[in-house]
């Protein structure tokens, strides 16, 4: 068995693996997704009322709380003001 990871980060074996930047971009959907759907939970807004309010369909409610999708910036926007939040995207 290969010792080569033995007391590395996981960091450092998704990019050996050549993969951080796919996991980290997984990792940051599944975060959102669930900061959105537990901000409306906390609202007490059911799927079917978020679409209504977004003016969209149930399904796309479903897309935007699922962290496999990829969902647009804007949409991420206006489903956030909806449950009191806001979006801040940062380089570093």
């Amino acid at each position: 068995m290969s010792k080569k990871h033995m007391g590395s980060g996981i960091d450092d074996f998704l990019k050996d693996e050549g993969v951080f930047e796919e996991a980290q971009a997984q990792a940051v959907k599944e975060v959102v997704a669930w900061q959105l759907a537990d901000a409306m939970k906390k609202r007490k807004i059911s799927k079917n009322k978020m679409a209504i309010m977004l003016k969209t369909s149930r399904s796309q409610v479903d897309r935007l709380l699922d962290g496999k999708n990829d969902i647009t910036l804007s949409s991420l926007q206006r489903a956030a003001a909806i449950v009191g939040r806001r979006v801040s995207i940062e380089l570093v």
